[in-house]
């Protein structure tokens, strides 16, 4: 299956299940309030599919549909704002109910994300995922991990935030996870290391991480830390026709020993001295040595320069080649009760962060271009279903959670916008009304539509360069 087919079928996947569940929390909720549905619809536009269910809970009478543009959905519910009500329904009229249920109603879609979201990362964990061993390729030098003292070749055992009760890593991943949590939380820490792959030595050292409060969370917030990839070998992949590769006579599989004076251990080193080639100026050919079977040969190569994405200002070097081999890999698998724990949790940990990120995006410490789009959303969601099935849980988890959080933003047009008024009408004990409920969709509205054009925006320039 062509890769732009599998992209546009696994997005429109993840969008049907992640509609189709947010909407079936207000459904369900709303019946088991007593409020009359109307109408549920998973998509936009003209309709493709209509039917109505022969048996629908008492006093219901509900159309769903398939629409032609899937791009959200929606519940409608019987309401004497929107039109008028017979007198012997109007106690099934959502207007009318008591507070808590319209509130409930209204938050039972973004929490029938969260609740998938914890579903579906418990699968994957019952399943089991293949996920590289938290074995370290050597730290760039200068980075916090070469100063704290961790080396190429160490197995990160356990860690945790500073303060906290070291656990186990599981996983590069995990690894990964708890650093980023660190980061953005502006938290040092912890971890507990052994040498030489689990061979050597076990000791517990520190990563300073609140020295980079107000970092984007991106690559080179891992590029500072120092901790961006697991250990893998130096094996020359793929090779683009015409490039620097190429030209320079590397071949797929050929490893490599040696780069002009410094000696080669693992494929992130190799790529960052690729990458830091351009760094001064045009990139200037340097002696390789690789092995290639049984043979032991030197070849020139020459680095391309090119645009570092995101910093016009800054070059990087590309040879137009795969680099690096296969990281070890390990199973990593929980029991029903600690995987659908860790689900919950990662949840928990998910979405405490995504407030933390939009907080740090809205007081301008964290840069606009962190927010994604529908293009690097369906990007996301090809990748990771080519990866397998697990992969693509995990995404569609980790969306499901991005969409229960957004739409619980305090934003006029969303759920939380109209929590947010019902939270008004519990304290003032006064509906907020209807000139100023006009007034603020319009505000909420410009304030999504310009999240819309930002996030469009960065999508399409990441693409660009």
């Amino acid at each position: 299956m062509p890769a732009m087919l599998t992209t546009l079928i696994a997005f429109l996947v993840a969008l049907a299940i992640l509609i189709a569940v947010h909407e079936w929390g207000h459904y369900r909720v709303a019946v088991a309030c007593g409020v009359k549905v109307l109408r549920f619809s998973i998509g936009f536009g003209p309709t493709l599919a209509r039917w109505k269910p022969r048996r629908q809970h008492p006093g219901q009478d509900t159309e769903f549909v398939i629409a032609a543009f899937p791009l959200g959905g929606y519940v409608k519910m019987l309401d004497e704002r929107e039109g008028p009500v017979a007198p012997e329904e109007r106690h099934q009229a959502f207007n009318t109910q008591p507070l808590r249920s319209r509130a409930l109603v209204v938050a039972a879609g973004p929490m029938a994300n969260l609740v998938l979201a914890a579903l579906l990362y418990a699968l994957v964990n019952w399943v089991g995922v293949q996920e590289p061993r938290a074995v370290l390729a050597p730290p760039a030098a200068g980075s916090l991990a070469a100063q704290a003292g961790l080396q190429g070749g160490d197995l990160v055992e356990r860690g945790a935030l500073d303060g906290d009760e070291l656990e186990p890593l599981a996983s590069f991943e995990s690894l990964r996870w708890l650093l980023t949590r660190g980061a953005l939380d502006g938290q040092d820490v912890v971890l507990e290391v052994a040498g030489a792959a689990g061979t050597g030595r076990h000791r517990e050292l520190r990563l300073p991480l609140s020295s980079l409060a107000g970092h984007d969370p991106d690559a080179s917030l891992f590029r500072a830390i120092g901790i961006t990839a697991p250990l893998s070998r130096p094996l020359i992949g793929e090779v683009v026709p015409g490039g620097a590769a190429e030209r320079a006579g590397l071949k797929p599989g050929d490893l490599v020993r040696r780069m002009g004076d410094v000696v080669i251990d693992d494929g992130q080193q190799l790529r960052e001295r690729i990458r830091a080639s351009a760094r001064d100026g045009e990139p200037r050919a340097s002696d390789w040595q690789i092995v290639r079977g049984d043979q032991v040969m030197e070849l020139s190569v020459r680095p391309d320069a090119v645009q570092e994405p995101g910093q016009p200002s800054q070059r990087m070097g590309r040879i137009g080649a795969m680099v690096g081999g296969a990281p070890e890999m390990v199973l990593v698998r929980l029991g029903p009760v600690d995987g659908l724990w860790s689900g919950v949790t990662r949840v928990w940990e998910v979405s405490a962060l995504s407030l933390r990120l939009l907080g740090r995006m809205a007081m301008g410490e964290v840069s606009l271009r962190n927010l994604s789009g529908p293009i690097a959303i369906a990007d996301y969601a090809g990748k990771s279903a080519s990866l397998g099935l697990t992969y693509y849980l995990a995404f569609l988890a980790f969306i499901s959670v991005s969409l229960g959080v957004l739409n619980l933003l305090p934003i006029p047009v969303l759920d939380g916008g109209h929590l947010m008024y019902y939270l008004w009408e519990a304290v003032t004990g006064k509906a907020v009304t209807g000139v100023w409920l006009e007034r603020l969709q319009y505000v909420g509205m410009a304030l999504l539509l310009s999240m819309m054009a930002i996030a469009m925006f960065n999508d399409i320039a990441n693409r660009l360069g």
